[in-house]
């Protein structure tokens, strides 16, 4: 079966591009993320200069250990020289970019491997500080940051096991066999790749949660904002039947005293026209449900609410069809309402908006009911989705068009989240039988029968 993901990207992120579409974007992308703050690096540089000076002071006066006084104390004051003049003249909320964080924590790489090289090198226990910047870049840098960090570390550990001064000791120092110094080198080289993998792997995940999330806010407070718009027009149009209809009356009133010949007649029977056309305006826009969200129609049959969030998405050469109707004997012959959400038209248009763009010819849409349970399931004769991305449907940034025209796989991710806020749970799947294509199910729990 051919490879089949979600579309793209949702309406939100376009309406703040400027697309025309009403709920997609072919060219726009999520906000570049913003750098870490200067102000975190440079306290957390302050605590490891206050540890190592608060270590040597141990190791020297209070345990006795012979030590480069000099040669160490200067490596710690060039950290605290170059962490003062970084802070000087920027401001303590600046953000700093992927290369500079990078370069920052190079640096602290290189003092700390400095001072392993004039303490024992890999036999100091403090070894396993080299890992420090390793993690801390794993959560805040790129990829790329992360591999070079990880590569200095691991030239600096190889360094470490072969040119270092002796360990600090009272007489001669411990003679460690050789197997356990390469030992101590490998631990530390495969500790150093795995916490970058590790580390900058969830870190990635967590980052890439919280722009689909964001993403999937903004298509909910566009509907929103639609759904805003939409109230406005109805208040507007009831606000405006009063004047019209006073209007409408007087040019009655005119038309009677104004006789046929009369040159001004022609302008008073055109300005009747013109009252009556205003009023119907008005009077559709006031009873149409699909095109009104006023609160007359917050509660509105499922069926017409469903087609109300895919009559966006008609395309030429693709049908739309929808069906309705209850499931088993018992069941009410009338529909059951369902809240007029931005989330449920937001939710609703992003599927059929997915299915359109794979289908070869038809959307079939069923709206279907029990006394426990209301369902919507929207199935296409498209090539159906692939069963290496079936586990993953739901999760952000999953797309076989990935990248292609805009798209980023964060449309079945909205559309799973906005629905589930509703409480409705989405499946997918692909069609049973010889017809190929793809399916996916949105149900709500405990449907509300009532006469609208």
């Amino acid at each position: 079966m051919a490879g089949r993901a979600p579309s793209a990207l949702s309406s939100a992120a376009s309406s703040s591009a400027g697309a025309t579409a009403p709920r997609g974007v072919t060219g726009s992308s999520l906000p570049s993320r913003g750098g870490v703050r200067l102000r975190t690096l440079v306290l957390i540089r302050w605590a490891a200069v206050a540890g190592q000076l608060f270590t040597v002071a141990v190791v020297y006066w209070g345990l006795g250990f012979a030590l480069p006084v000099l040669a160490i104390g200067g490596t710690i004051a060039l950290s605290a020289l170059l962490n003062l003049t970084v802070s000087i003249g920027r401001p303590a909320s600046a953000r700093i970019d992927d290369r500079e964080a990078t370069i920052f924590l190079a640096f602290d790489i290189i003092q700390l491997a400095v001072l392993l090289y004039l303490t024992g090198g890999l036999i100091n226990p403090f070894s396993l500080l080299l890992l420090a910047p390793v993690a801390i870049g794993a959560t805040i840098l790129s990829l790329g940051g992360n591999i070079a960090l990880s590569l200095l570390t691991i030239v600096s550990i190889a360094l470490l096991g072969l040119f270092h001064q002796p360990l600090p000791w009272r007489g001669p120092p411990p003679a460690l066999p050789d197997i356990y110094q390469a030992g101590a080198w490998a631990g530390l080289t495969l500790t150093t790749l795995l916490v970058t993998l590790y580390g900058w792997r969830l870190a990635e995940e967590g980052r890439q949660m919280a722009d689909a999330l964001a993403a999937a806010q903004a298509a909910l407070a566009r509907e929103q904002r639609m759904s805003a718009l939409g109230a406005l027009a109805a208040a507007a149009a009831h606000e405006l039947g009063t004047p019209l209809s006073t209007i409408a009356v007087v040019t009655k009133e005119m038309l009677r005293e104004v006789e046929t010949d009369d040159p001004l007649r022609e302008d008073v029977e055109l300005l009747s026209a013109e009252s009556e056309r205003c009023r119907s305006i008005l009077a559709r826009l006031s009873v149409d449900p699909a095109g009104d969200v006023s609160d007359a129609y917050t509660l509105v049959p499922l069926p017409a609410l469903i087609e109300a969030a895919a009559q966006a998405y008609n395309r030429d050469g693709i049908a739309i069809a929808f069906e309705a109707g209850p499931v088993g004997e018992g069941v009410p012959a009338t529909a059951p309402i369902q809240v007029r959400s931005p989330e449920i038209m937001q939710g609703i248009g992003n599927i059929v908006q997915n299915a359109v763009s794979f289908a070869r010819q038809e959307v079939l849409i069923v709206t279907r009911w029990t006394a426990a349970w209301s369902e919507v399931e929207v199935t296409d004769d498209g090539p159906g989705f692939s069963q290496a991305l079936l586990d993953e449907l739901g999760t952000p940034f999953i797309s076989t068009r990935q990248g292609e025209e805009g798209h980023m796989g964060l449309g079945v991710f909205i559309a799973k989240t906005l629905l589930e806020r509703t409480g409705a749970t989405v499946t997918f799947g692909n069609r049973s039988g010889t017809t190929r294509g793809a399916m996916v199910a949105v149900r709500w729990p405990n449907p509300v029968f009532k006469a609208t």
